[in-house]
């Protein structure tokens, strides 16, 4: 297999698989979601967002090469910034602070769903275990990301009062970070995937995030699209408020 048919092969996996296809994302960005609805996406998503720097820190201390540490330490800053100020988790929680939840109640992570927790901590586990190839190739869902980015800001800030640039700026600074990471992921990866077996590895790895993606938003509808079907511990709508 070729490069270029390896990638063609890894874009189909994300055209088939890719969160974005999921109703929920459609309810969402359509306007057609509850306060409380949104609400519950944003707790269930601040589990998966304040992972990400704790994954990429155990990938990266599993690197031997250190212009793959250089190269992967940025994904680190870009969550969580600098001691006083920017990183993606910080702007996440100004997204809280505008659906009109309490900041300090979403970092704690109360509330969050036990299947989003679950497949949380299964993402970082694979990252932290899996061989490095499948680590990096998980990473490749950024090549769709930025799609579902500008349709989301479009969409949130057409249908919902509480969007606006300040809240919405986890998003906007996504549209220039996710392609900058996956650029030498993806290359990495077509590099690397150099026999058979680890392409299929590849390919492997990148259908295990999509369901990893997948799982978090089943969640969410299950508990709150549904009526009544609200686990014990997750988060009750009219908690956490400001």
């Amino acid at each position: 297999m070729t490069s270029e048919t390896l990638e063609a092969r890894l874009r189909k996996i994300g055209e088939e698989r890719y969160h974005d296809k999921h109703p929920f994302h459609d309810r969402l960005h359509g306007g057609h979601c509850s306060p409380d609805e949104v609400r519950a996406w944003v707790i269930n998503r601040w589990a998966y967002q304040a992972a990400i720097p704790m994954k990429d820190a155990g990938f990266i201390s599993r690197c031997t090469d250190p212009d793959m540490r250089r190269a992967w330490r940025s994904r680190i800053e870009d969550h969580d910034g600098g001691i006083d100020e920017g990183g993606g988790i910080r702007r996440w929680l100004k997204l809280a602070e505008a659906v009109g939840l309490d900041a300090d109640y979403v970092a704690s992570g109360q509330g969050v769903l036990p299947a989003t927790r679950f497949a949380v901590e299964a993402y970082v586990r694979y990252v932290q275990t899996m061989p490095l190839l499948q680590a990096v190739a998980s990473s490749l869902t950024e090549l769709f990301a930025p799609k579902i980015h500008e349709r989301r800001i479009e969409g949130l800030l057409e249908h919902y009062a509480f969007a606006n640039t300040e809240s919405l700026s986890y998003f906007k600074n996504r549209l220039d970070q996710a392609p900058r990471d996956v650029t030498f992921g993806l290359q990495w990866v077509l590099d690397h995937a150099d026999t058979a077996e680890k392409e299929d590895m590849a390919c492997a790895a990148l259908i295990f995030k999509t369901e990893v993606l997948w799982a978090q938003l089943d969640a969410i509808w299950s508990a709150y699209v549904e009526p009544g079907r609200i686990p014990p511990g997750a988060w009750q709508p009219g908690e956490g408020l400001r």
